[in-house]
């Protein structure tokens, strides 16, 4: 049975049979893994604290194939972030972070750029910063390191490239800005998106990630940015992530 030592962030922790859990771990060279901790929820376990999301931890995992769950025999705590379940609104720009990653991600495709991004973005996240705004620059960034970039430099329906200052319409299915000519042929839910907005987005995904702090997004372009990356999300993965508003209501 081959052993697997590797670091990552744990992604999810979720309950398995009576007493155990399964982890879910990004990691940079192996990518997205699972992990049964066996006895983890039992009052006296070897584990502790150490399962909880958010948490970069050295695991130590015995798998079969890439394909079966592997059983963790040892998991150390490396950064435990403790400060962002302190405050709600933090926990809920990590909980988008880490969710991100989890729905976007296959299993076993290594992607150390992405797991740089998730690092940085976690250690990023103070009560007394713009977190809403962090956890977006993060989505948008996170999209670079993936196949589902959004398309902006031409109408991703018929190719034509537009140079006129009118907004412009993004559409989440196709993955990017369309025409005013094909808006109107039945592309699906479009959303309006300024060249502000457009602009926004360009720049958050060019710079890199300790760089992303000088980037504000304030008014119409912020509502419109959220909207878009949101429902982009949702038509790639076909799944919602968790909204402030559901987390500090």
């Amino acid at each position: 049975m081959p052993l697997i030592r590797t670091r990552g962030v744990i992604l999810k922790s979720q309950k398995w049979g009576d007493a155990d859990r399964i982890v879910t771990i990004f990691s940079p060279n192996l990518g997205k893994i699972r992990g049964a901790a066996r006895g983890a929820r039992r009052m006296k376990t070897r584990f502790g604290g150490v399962l909880e999301p958010f948490g970069v931890v050295d695991l130590t995992l015995f798998q079969k194939t890439p394909e079966s769950l592997g059983q963790i025999s040892q998991i150390d705590l490396v950064m435990s972030y403790a400060s962002i379940r302190e405050d709600l609104t933090v926990m809920t720009a990590a909980a988008r972070m880490v969710k991100m990653v989890e729905a976007i991600t296959v299993d076993r495709d290594p992607n150390p750029g992405m797991y740089a991004t998730l690092v940085h973005g976690l250690e990023s996240l103070r009560p007394d910063s713009d977190v809403a705004l962090a956890a977006l620059l993060f989505q948008i960034h996170v999209l670079g390191h993936t196949g589902f970039r959004p398309q902006f430099d031409s109408c991703t329906e018929c190719g034509k490239v537009g140079h006129d200052q009118r907004p412009q319409w993004f559409s989440p299915r196709l993955g990017g800005v369309v025409c005013q000519e094909c808006s109107q042929q039945g592309v699906g839910r479009i959303l309006s998106l300024s060249k502000g907005s457009v602009a926004f987005i360009e720049q958050a995904r060019r710079l890199s990630m300790p760089n992303l702090s000088r980037l504000k997004a304030t008014g119409s372009v912020r509502v419109e940015v959220e909207t878009a990356m949101d429902a982009y999300f949702y038509a790639v993965v076909g799944k919602s992530l968790p909204t402030f508003e559901q987390w500090v209501s």
